[in-house]
């Protein structure tokens, strides 16, 4: 036998061998099924013929990201590039932002009376449930292809976060008892949002609200529901009624990066007697000097900054992430005032490996800094960490991860 044959032969063993083990997966995948999943699902309320049809033909999807299968260990994920993490402003791109605001501008439009009533019974403002909806799934307009099935039993079966996902998928066999959607029509994102607020399924019977009138909140297809689902979501996470989300605003040198954080809040006058002024030149609104306001500096120095609102960490509670809440905010004023790009613009940074912010973030905990957990995510825990880091040893604090700091940080 050749090479090349031996070769081959050895590729259709292996190949054959896969298949088996995927096979063998399966069926316990069905076992799982039917001993796990059913007796719970059961108890809540579950009847069988919802069971059966939210299965029907459903098999794992090895496709989707974070399994596990069994008889395997995690792996170790390799090192990443992504906005969160490399540079802030990529997360604002010009077809982004204006696809966004332009069409949101239209359903503002459009579903006034929809916002109007959400407005009224939630105090959240119609602009911030457009942001919102925009983002996440373009206003309706994205397609959501995945089997919801599919990818919470897969997930629930195997994956990094298998509990997490058991119970999103009990809660999916709960929506479909409830009759709000049939099994089979129940369309999910990759990882298991439902439709066009994306909700995860707990989140659906959690605050899922029928805004149109007819008795039953349609996420999937009802603006006037996912309008007011949207709202209810946030109020029910805090939203302040009468106040803003934030202000992009001017920091002084005087004013250390260092003082970012939702933990270091302190009235927005005091931050306007320390010298941070609005970037429009208008002085904050009297309304809010009294409350509370943070420091917001995404890039550290090399950005724009904002004295945000107890808001804004409202709006991370739909999304973890800052500049989600930032975009969501700024395209929300973007459609109802018609404002412009932020002043401040991105500065040159970015470009490194989840693998390289980690580094430093292991090399700030060893000096006795709190990162916030060694993730390689530059969140304001980490941003600050390096600026204190940056004033003790006589830099100039820019709060933000540079590529020379790694080897910088270890000695």
């Amino acid at each position: 036998m050749t090479l090349i044959r031996l070769i081959a032969a050895l590729c259709l063993i292996a190949t054959a061998a896969g298949a088996q083990d995927r096979d063998a997966v399966e069926r316990q995948f069905r076992a799982w099924l039917g001993s796990t999943i059913w007796p719970e699902a059961a108890s809540r309320g579950v009847s069988r013929p919802t069971f059966d049809a939210a299965f029907d033909g459903v098999t794992l999807n090895w496709d989707l990201p974070d399994l596990v299968p069994p008889g395997t260990t995690p792996e170790t994920p390799e090192a990443q590039r992504q906005a969160e993490f490399g540079s802030p402003g990529k997360y604002f791109n010009r077809n982004g932002l204006d696809g966004a605001t332009s069409v949101g501008r239209v359903m503002a439009a459009r579903h006034a009376e929809a916002l109007a009533a959400a407005e009224a019974a939630t105090g959240v403002p119609g602009r911030i449930v457009l942001g919102v909806w925009g983002r996440e799934s373009g206003y309706g307009r994205v397609p959501i292809r995945y089997d919801a099935f599919e990818v919470l039993g897969t997930k629930g079966f195997m994956s990094t976060r298998a509990a997490y996902f058991t119970q999103e998928l009990l809660a999916a066999l709960e929506i479909a008892e409830a009759g709000h959607r049939a099994p089979r029509s129940m369309k999910s994102s990759w990882a298991g949002a439902l439709g066009q607020p994306q909700f995860m399924p707990t989140s659906f019977l959690d605050y899922a609200t029928d805004g149109d009138g007819d008795g039953d909140p349609d996420i999937w297809t009802s603006e006037a529901d996912t309008i007011a689902s949207i709202a209810a979501y946030l109020a029910r996470h805090g939203w302040v009624a009468g106040r803003d989300w934030g202000f992009e605003v001017r920091v002084p040198d005087s004013v250390s990066c260092t003082l970012e954080g939702p933990d270091q809040g302190r009235t927005i006058a005091a931050w306007a007697d320390m010298g941070i002024t609005r970037v429009s030149g208008r002085p904050f609104p009297e309304h809010e000097r009294a409350g509370e306001g943070y420091l917001m500096m995404p890039a550290g120095r090399k950005g724009p900054a904002f004295i945000v609102t107890p808001n804004f960490y409202v709006l991370k509670d739909y999304n973890t992430s800052d500049l989600y809440a930032l975009f969501v905010g700024h395209v929300g004023d973007r459609i109802r005032y018609g404002m412009g790009d932020f002043s401040a613009p991105w500065g040159e940074v970015g470009g490194l490996l989840r693998s390289d912010i980690a580094d430093m973030q292991r090399a700030l905990v060893a000096q006795g800094h709190d990162v916030g957990g060694v993730d390689g995510l530059p969140g304001y825990k980490t941003r600050r960490s390096i600026g204190r880091w940056q004033e003790a040893t006589g830099r100039n604090p820019t709060c933000f991860p540079e590529a020379d700091m790694t080897d910088t940080l270890a000695r």
